[in-house]
């Protein structure tokens, strides 16, 4: 939709609320007025209550696009966790898309899933960063979820990555896999073809963890009574 081409404004007021962790109250008060200002582009209302800890945002009478109020939810979404208001507005533009991953469900061991989110950010966030470049996303760990921002297929592949690593698949396979992709890709006579010839094959090895070895029972000495 372009400004204009909608006749007349929209019959009913949609809305979407979202909560918001205690410890992002004071940058969302900060942040508030350049969230409002590019709100107020597409005239959407939005509202912060800090009373509540949650964030609105809904149409107004000045809304000229329907679909726009559920980019406005994708924002307060990633308000929410931890993305910075600079990078949220972006999800309003029209090519960029956004996916919020909930990762804590996947691993129940609280130690294990630590280390594969770990896993997943790399020595200095450089697996992370592999992972931005290659799929063209902006990638956000952060608690118990992952936001990715970017296009529809770059999101799937993301989705995949971040997925498998949790099911203890590491990503750097995933990585490999999406270079040679892309290589492909660029080439023209290969560009129509079945890839799985170029793909590597990844085989599962169950490496046995060395249990610690109990020690060896005692034999009791048979009771006499001298």
């Amino acid at each position: 939709f372009q400004k204009g081409e909608m006749k007349g404004a929209l019959l009913e007021e949609s809305s979407f609320a979202t909560l918001f962790p205690k410890y992002r109250e004071q940058y969302l008060r900060q942040a508030w007025p350049v969230v409002t200002k590019e709100f107020d582009k597409f005239g959407l209302g939005c509202e912060l209550n800090l009373v509540e800890g949650s964030m609105t945002v809904k149409t107004t009478r000045k809304t000229w696009d329907p679909y726009v109020v559920l980019k406005g939810r994708d924002v307060i979404k990633l308000l929410a966790r931890s993305v910075s208001a600079e990078q949220a507005v972006k999800a309003l533009q029209d090519d960029v898309q956004v996916d919020i991953i909930k990762i804590s469900g996947l691993v129940r061991n609280k130690d294990r899933f630590v280390k594969r989110r770990q896993r997943l950010l790399g020595p200095n966030g450089s697996t992370l960063k592999a992972l931005e470049l290659l799929t063209g996303c902006y990638i956000l760990v952060q608690g118990n979820t992952v936001a990715v921002m970017g296009s529809f297929q770059g999101l799937k592949q993301a989705r995949k990555v971040i997925v498998d690593c949790m099911n203890n698949v590491h990503p750097i396979y995933n990585i490999k896999t999406l270079m040679i992709r892309r290589e492909l890709a660029k080439d023209e006579q290969l560009k129509n073809e079945n890839w799985d010839r170029f793909l590597p094959k990844f085989k599962k090895k169950n490496v046995k963890s060395k249990k610690p070895q109990a020690d060896a029972p005692k034999h009791k000495k048979e009771y006499t009574p001298f």
